[in-house]
């Protein structure tokens, strides 16, 4: 998969494709339908599928106090594109200048003389341009006017994806992980949901109490995802290993920051600066406050038993 960061990256070779437009945030079952619908106008044309996506979400920059909380990190939604077969992504920096284009502009700039699209799948809620007065009006508009010269491309709107009778979007996927259904995310995701990052130095509290713990950065400014889970661990080795994580600010600590901290089931090595992927495997609590560090050390314990014993459990059973 090729990754083109900016227009300013586009070589003469990467003219001529089929393309979306989106966040994409989780890449969820919903996404990958889009993706496979894609992919098959590419085969029939002999063109390659790009997703045109930005970085940050657009949301995250017209009102970050109110911006959801991303399901996916940069590096684990480009993974996710991967997976799915995408042959390339146009990863545009969503600032103010890209903000101000004019719609037409960035239909101009980016989609028929920068990517020469001859095929493009969006929502027809789509909405993009200063002032979001572009729509998908004005994108099958220029694309014919452009095609009748020889440049231009065909625009259709993506299908409405439904779980059960509801469509499938990156908010349910939140809702269910809010509530704590993992099993519902996982319908949806079409894949266990899973937190990426790299072991980094924490303050070695849980080490004092016994329960020495991975201490993972999640560069996020809001979690989706928030308390106690038993977890397998994938990046230590050929097989996941078992573990109890709590995914929060630390209350009994006065924590503000939220981070990801995993206790590994029998294990003692140094893994300061491993990647590693977490996937939530139950949820088992709230996080909570507790009056003393002996309680948050009782708790612990009785958090990694009711883990150890799920997880040894749903092993067995597969």
């Amino acid at each position: 998969m090729r990754l083109i960061r900016g227009l300013h990256n586009l070589r003469p070779a990467d003219r001529g494709c089929v393309a979306t437009i989106g966040n994409f945030d989780g890449v969820h079952l919903g996404h990958r339908a889009v993706f496979q619908r894609l992919l098959a106008r590419g085969r029939e044309l002999g063109l390659p599928a790009t997703v045109i996506t930005f970085e940050p979400q657009p949301m995250e920059v017209f009102a970050p106090e109110s911006a959801p909380a991303r399901l996916t990190r940069l590096r684990e939604k480009l993974g996710a594109l991967r997976a799915s077969d995408i042959e390339r992504v146009m990863l545009l920096e969503f600032g103010p200048r890209l903000a101000a284009m004019p719609a037409p502009e960035f239909v101009q700039r980016l989609l028929i003389e920068g990517l020469g699209v001859r095929f493009l799948l969006v929502g027809d809620d789509f909405r993009f341009g200063r002032g979001r007065t572009g729509d998908f009006a004005l994108l099958r508009d220029m694309g014919r006017v452009a095609e009748a010269n020889g440049a231009g491309f065909a625009v259709e709107d993506l299908h409405t994806i439904t779980h059960g009778a509801e469509r499938i979007s990156s908010t349910r996927v939140r809702e269910a992980l809010a509530r704590g259904d993992l099993e519902q995310a996982r319908h949806l995701l079409g894949r266990p949901y899973c937190l990426e990052g790299r072991v980094v130095h924490g303050d070695k509290r849980g080490r004092a109490i016994g329960f020495p713990t991975a201490n993972i950065a999640l560069h996020r400014r809001v979690s989706p995802v928030r308390g106690v889970y038993a977890v397998r661990v994938k990046g230590l080795g050929s097989e996941p290993w078992p573990g109890v994580a709590n995914i929060g600010t630390r209350p009994t600590v006065d924590g503000t920051s939220a981070r990801l901290e995993v206790h590994l089931f029998d294990f003692d090595q140094s893994i300061y600066g491993r990647h590693l992927e977490v996937e939530l495997v139950l949820r088992l609590r709230d996080e909570q406050r507790f009056e003393s560090f002996e309680a948050l050390r009782a708790q612990i314990q009785r958090d990694a038993e009711t883990a150890r014993a799920f997880l040894m459990t749903t092993a067995e059973k597969g």
